[in-house]
């Protein structure tokens, strides 16, 4: 079944902001089976799918996402499916289309478990998450996922068990400089060479170092200033996209660019905010291996792939993030090996599709 659901969730074009298909498709397939589904609109984005299955235990959320980004240049396979050996390739297969078809698929079996032999189970796919998060912003603001003890995501992580991940915050720096005439730069202050000089310096800057989650990272993502005729420009700002590590707050990130900025003696006003979102700010987090639900993941993963999945913590941010944070609940990251994620001839690893979503059903029954 996941297979065939891979290839069909592939074929489905629904980039962020265009998933109306895609829900639609994921609603039917389930409602075609016998699950009630409840639909959560995420305004200007495809709505949320929830559906829900009574057992006896714990609460488990299941849950994946169903934006893509949008199409690159230069694919040489079918962006909308082509299968090589085991490598199914199309835009989206690996993030996160196999995991979500292994989830749908995983749900669906264990819906025809008696419900003594299930613990109760909560199937979620929701929208946005390659831009703001809004789908998953828009489930845990619902509270309907309130009395879940945790939250499992089938994001691609190679078949290693991700149990962290950084944090993220998007800087807007801002220079206010001083007009004046170009050919007498001495009576101005130019505000684009001073915010050039500051994201030039960006690695002076002494970072956190946390023991599972490594280090913070700064990384220049805009730079805009001009003048106005033959001037010296006096406004300037820069795009810095901020990953964090525990400990890193805002008021850190805020004060350690206007050190280095006085550190560089900048001319002018240097100003730093948030930039604009419509969703929280993405909180870094980590959770504890030594839980009940790690060690028995772990143990399943043993069982179902022959050997003790490798621990990771996420580089970068994404859902998992909102429900490890704001949720509050333990989440646990686990999905198929695949490849050039966010880039051309994206593929993922059939087989291994096959062996995530065994590892998922094994490890639902055994909470039981």
């Amino acid at each position: 079944m996941e297979f065939e659901l891979l290839k069909k969730l592939v074929s489905i074009r629904s980039p962020f902001g265009n998933e109306n298909e895609i829900s639609n498709f994921i609603a039917s397939f389930l409602e075609e089976r016998g699950f009630d589904v409840e639909l959560l609109p995420v305004e200007g984005f495809g709505d949320d799918v929830m559906a829900r299955l009574p057992g006896k235990g714990v609460t488990v959320v299941l849950n994946g996402h169903m934006d893509t980004v949008n199409l690159s240049s230069g694919w040489r396979r079918n962006p909308w499916g082509e299968l090589d050996g085991d490598r199914f390739y199309g835009l989206g297969s690996a993030d996160m289309k196999a995991g979500l078809a292994a989830l749908i698929a995983a749900f669906v079996e264990m819906g025809e478990l008696p419900k003594r032999e299930r613990p109760e189970i909560i199937f979620t796919a929701v929208s946005d998450e390659e831009g703001y998060s809004r789908g998953a912003w828009e489930l845990i603001k619902s509270g309907k996922l309130d009395g879940a003890d945790l939250v499992l995501l089938a994001e691609p992580t190679n078949e290693k068990l991700m149990l962290g991940a950084r944090g993220r915050f998007v800087v807007e720096v801002e220079v206010i400089g001083k007009k004046a005439h170009a050919a007498r730069p001495e009576f101005g202050i130019n505000a684009v060479e001073e915010v050039g000089k500051l994201v030039g310096n960006l690695d002076r800057i002494r970072l956190c170092s946390h023991a599972k989650l490594g280090k913070g990272s700064y990384c220049t993502l805009h730079v805009e200033g001009s003048a106005d005729g033959l001037s010296v420009p006096d406004r300037a700002r820069a795009i810095i996209d901020r990953h964090t590590v525990a400990g890193e707050d805002w008021e850190r990130v805020r004060s350690e660019l206007l050190t280095l900025s006085e550190k560089l003696k900048l001319k002018g006003e240097v100003r730093v905010s948030k930039f604009a979102r419509p969703t929280p700010e993405m909180l870094p987090y980590v959770v504890r291996e030594n839980t009940r639900f790690v060690r028995l993941f772990r143990k399943v993963c043993a069982e179902t792939l022959g050997k003790p999945p490798e621990v990771t913590y996420g580089r970068s941010v994404g859902d998992f993030n909102y429900f490890a944070t704001y949720l509050g609940k333990p989440t646990i990251v686990f999905g198929p090996v695949g490849g050039n994620w966010h880039a051309r001839d994206e593929w993922v690893s059939v087989s291994s599709v096959r062996g995530v979503k065994e590892t998922y059903l094994t490890f639902l029954k055994s909470l039981v």
